[in-house]
């Protein structure tokens, strides 16, 4: 095994972290598996630091497709902050709500960061992680189709925010659940319809992983990767991204995440297969 990151390995790395870190199937766990197939040290912390860097590029996407949102939420956020008959506008409430959303990650990540590059970092947690949020996906459809009309985006509360933003902490701690995963499953299951789940999904995003890929930033320029390959891999993760956002809001308009969750499955139990045989190091 090699903590070595090449170009040509950062390519490969970056379209599987622009494919997967939106979708609902776990960046994370494909890129372990994928790293493991590489040859690379999954545990090395400049291969994590890595990881957590190129998901800079996917977080870029996000922000550059919904600029127009971003924009409007943040100016309202402003205008809020300085002048007080503004802060009845639900788009400087909604600002507060994800810097609020984000602070529970933030605390557990800062505080569990030994146990989550370390035990937690197996790729056999991987496979059960997979398997085990398939479940949460396939739950929170069936939950959601139960119920009469679901929430719009204009509907999303602080109370909302608050839970779909703490539910990143289980991909988190168990690489191979799914940040998207988690938070969609989350949304459907408080009612929320699967575009404002998703779309509150994306905006959760951007401070949980951009801060993540900074506060690594150092992890990931101390091994032997060099400079552009860490460039590569963020840029090819920006460009695929890009599209992947695009494709997943047209996507779960018109269909349940189930396949997403038959999917990971399939993914999880070939994991368990290739770890058993050895053709992985766990």
């Amino acid at each position: 095994m090699s903590s070595n990151i090449g170009v040509m390995d950062a390519v490969i790395l970056g379209v599987v972290e622009g494919l997967t870190e939106f979708l609902p199937v776990s960046s994370t766990g494909h890129l372990k598996i994928t790293e493991g197939l590489l040859g690379i040290d999954v545990d090395d912390k400049s291969v994590v630091g890595f990881t957590a860097v190129i998901q800079v590029g996917a977080i870029a996407a996000v922000i550059v497709y919904f600029i127009k949102d971003i924009v409007r939420i943040v100016s309202a956020w402003g205008r809020g902050i300085a002048h007080k008959e503004q802060r009845h506008d639900r788009d400087y409430k909604f600002a507060w709500w994800v810097i609020y959303a984000t602070i529970p990650i933030v605390i557990v990540g800062i505080a569990m960061k030994p146990l989550i590059h370390g035990p937690l970092a197996s790729l056999w947690v991987v496979a059960g992680s997979l398997i085990v949020g398939s479940g949460v996906m396939w739950y929170a459809e069936s939950v959601g189709g139960k119920r009469g009309r679901r929430r719009g985006e204009d509907e999303v509360t602080l109370k909302d925010a608050m839970v779909v933003g703490s539910s990143q902490i289980l991909a988190l701690l168990f690489p191979g659940f799914s940040r998207s995963g988690a938070t969609i499953s989350t949304a459907l299951i408080l009612g929320l319809d699967r575009v404002a789940a998703t779309r509150l999904s994306f905006f959760l995003s951007i401070p949980a992983l951009t801060g993540a890929g900074i506060y690594e930033l150092k992890d990931a320029t101390e091994g032997h990767t060099s400079g552009l390959a860490i460039a590569v891999g963020t840029g090819v993760s920006f460009i695929v991204a890009y599209a992947s956002v695009a494709w997943l809001l047209k996507f779960v308009s018109k269909h349940t995440i189930n396949g997403f969750a038959v999917y990971r499955v399939l993914v999880g139990l070939a994991l368990i297969g290739m770890l058993a045989s050895g053709f992985l190091d766990a």
